[in-house]
């Protein structure tokens, strides 16, 4: 298993980084596939529901666009280590206060101020990637990242709460986030390494401030990265929205809803998209490498979740409470979802030396905004057009991400200006991989700032 990671661009020193990713984003996305609905029984309206979830990714955002210039500054770990703990803190608060407590800005603000926690957690880890990893296998560790993620978040985090909520309730069943959080949180401390080099040594406080924002200044800056962010924010947008109103739509009578599937029976339903990334996440990373980074990410990314996107819709309305056909559509969401693997690749390599921090924070801006979007857009939405009007509205705007995609043109290693693989790339792709293994195997030089672990 050690010697096919390594082949995929992993190497050994950041192993048990990605383990530590995957288990603390199963303790974040427990709530995910039924906090929509847990809201309105409590008595909340469907906009308050979805407002939840918005407002959340509107912090995650933020939380994002900080992640990869904070890192690079002050060291990945010590920013994982904050933004688990500050997760950690606020849930107990969300949990503890704001919940029992019925007060609606209470919830809302907890909640919102909790998403600050994970971006700052995964996406630090990122630019250790980014210093690690050869560019050439960039995009294959990426979609292994990626893998980590679902696993957590969609997987373990859809598929557990499905067993606990029936037999605890739903209330309780929030708590059982902690102890993944806690030992993901605890991985990182003592197996994540340190960053190879930390930027923010020796830099003014007004250098540091101005290193910060180049991660939001540089979408007006460099028009290329603009685009890549864009379809950045699109990628993910059923991966947000659809966990806000298919409960809705499929497990209620709100707003049009059919009813005609069991909370638990819609949470083992939609973990199945990320079943399917756990093996096309390394795929379309792999694929991309060897065979192009953009025109996959266009047919099977943005052409894919378009149809998904009015499939979910449309197939309950066809063929009623038919759950295989419901994994089908699920199926279609992860093998697309997964299809853009090599975008923080291509940022970096459109900032060039000296901005990938600022490229990764702008990936990762984008990144936090499609967890804004997603829910955004329903919140919007779902009143005036209903739950088809908003999966049509998704299935758009990939149109409009399928079309964005044909104004990128990267020069990928081994491949000529007009993206065709160069013969030759075969044999420097073996080289590379041998180099890659004698580097993860080699000691990391640590910088003393970060001697206090």
């Amino acid at each position: 298993m050690i010697k096919l990671l390594e082949r995929l661009g992993v190497p050994r020193t950041l192993m048990l980084g990605f383990l530590a990713v995957a288990i603390f984003m199963t303790g974040d996305g427990f709530e995910l596939t039924f906090l929509s609905k847990f809201m309105v029984d409590q008595g909340f309206t469907s906009s308050q529901a979805s407002l939840l979830v918005t407002v959340y990714g509107l912090f995650a955002a933020f939380g994002g666009w900080s992640a990869g210039v904070l890192a690079e500054m002050f060291g990945a770990r010590k920013v994982m280590m904050f933004g688990a703990c500050w997760w950690i803190g606020v849930h107990l608060l969300f949990l503890g206060v704001a919940i029992p407590s019925h007060i609606y800005p209470l919830i809302l603000g907890l909640y919102a101020i909790r998403g600050i926690g994970y971006p700052l957690f995964i996406y630090s880890f990122v630019v250790l990637m980014a210093q690690y990893i050869s560019p050439s296998r960039l995009a294959s560790a990426t979609g292994f990242f990626w893998t980590c993620f679902s696993l957590g978040i969609g997987v373990f985090g859809a598929y557990l709460p499905s067993f606990i909520m029936p037999v605890f309730g739903e209330y309780k069943t929030f708590w059982f986030a902690l102890p993944f959080s806690i030992v993901g949180t605890l991985m990182c401390f003592f197996f994540v390494p340190k960053n190879k080099v930390v930027k923010g040594e020796g830099l003014s406080r007004k250098e540091q401030l101005k290193e910060l924002t180049e991660g939001a200044t540089i979408l007006f800056t460099n028009r290329k990265i603009l685009i890549c962010a864009i379809i950045r924010i699109i990628n993910n947008l059923l991966l947000y929205g659809f966990p806000v109103i298919m409960p809705l739509y499929l497990c209620t009578t709100h707003n049009g809803g059919i009813n005609i599937f069991k909370t638990e029976e819609w949470m083992r339903i939609w973990g199945f998209v990320f079943v399917v990334t756990l093996i096309f996440n390394t795929f379309w990373g792999w694929f991309m490498d060897r065979f192009g980074w953009v025109w996959p990410m266009r047919w099977f990314g943005c052409a894919v979740l378009a149809v998904g996107s009015v499939a979910f819709y449309y197939i309950p309305q066809w063929f009623g409470a038919n759950a295989l056909m419901m994994i089908i559509a699920s199926i279609i969401v992860g093998i697309g979802t997964c299809a853009f693997s090599s975008l923080p690749t291509i940022m970096t390599l459109y900032a060039g030396e000296g901005k990938q921090g600022a490229a990764l924070s702008a990936y990762n801006l984008a990144a936090g905004l499609t967890t804004f979007a997603g829910p955004g857009i329903a919140t919007i939405l779902l009143p005036v057009i209903g739950y088809g009007g908003v999966c049509w509205t998704y299935a758009a705007l990939y149109v409009l991400a399928f079309v964005l995609t044909l104004f990128i043109r990267p020069k990928q290693p081994g491949f000529d200006e007009h993206g065709l693989r160069i013969k030759s790339a075969k044999k420097s792709e073996q080289s590379a991989e041998v180099a890659s293994q004698t580097a993860s195997e080699a000691p990391v030089a640590v910088e003393s700032a970060e001697a206090a672990h």
